[in-house]
């Protein structure tokens, strides 16, 4: 079985992270995704508008997603790799190079993002109509 690994907040789902997590998916047999802890956003500057436990659950209802984890921290991406027997490690290439570090231990793929949409520019959007 080939799995594969991503990482992210996965705040205000959209169609941008539907379509990481199926392209992902498409690398192996079984997704696992890590998602950031509310104390991990803390610690980064992030508020999340969703819990952990109500991004978890959005999350464990997509059919590409087999698992969802707690990322704490920064470092733990080679523990989860190597714990989790990952074949193909997988990021959206605003993060390429940040992750190469993890070829000793797997495949690392960065995939394009889907244009026009991340959820900064939902919040600025939603923003925008609410003064506007």
């Amino acid at each position: 079985m080939k799995k594969v690994i991503t990482y992210g907040t996965f705040d205000l789902l959209h169609i941008g992270h539907i379509n990481i997590l199926r392209r992902a998916k498409e690398l192996g047999d079984y997704l696992i995704v890590a998602i950031s802890s509310d104390e991990f956003n803390a610690l980064k500057g992030k508020k999340a508008y969703y819990t952990f436990e109500q991004r978890k659950a959005i999350l464990e209802a997509i059919r590409y997603v087999d698992e969802v984890i707690p990322e704490h921290t920064w470092e733990q991406k080679v523990q989860d790799v190597v714990n989790h027997n990952i074949d193909v490690f997988v990021m959206g290439d605003d993060w390429e190079g940040e992750f190469d570090f993890l070829k000793e231990y797997c495949e690392v793929v960065y995939l394009p993002r889907t244009v026009g949409i991340s959820t900064t520019k939902i919040k600025q959007d939603l923003n925008n109509a609410k003064n506007g």
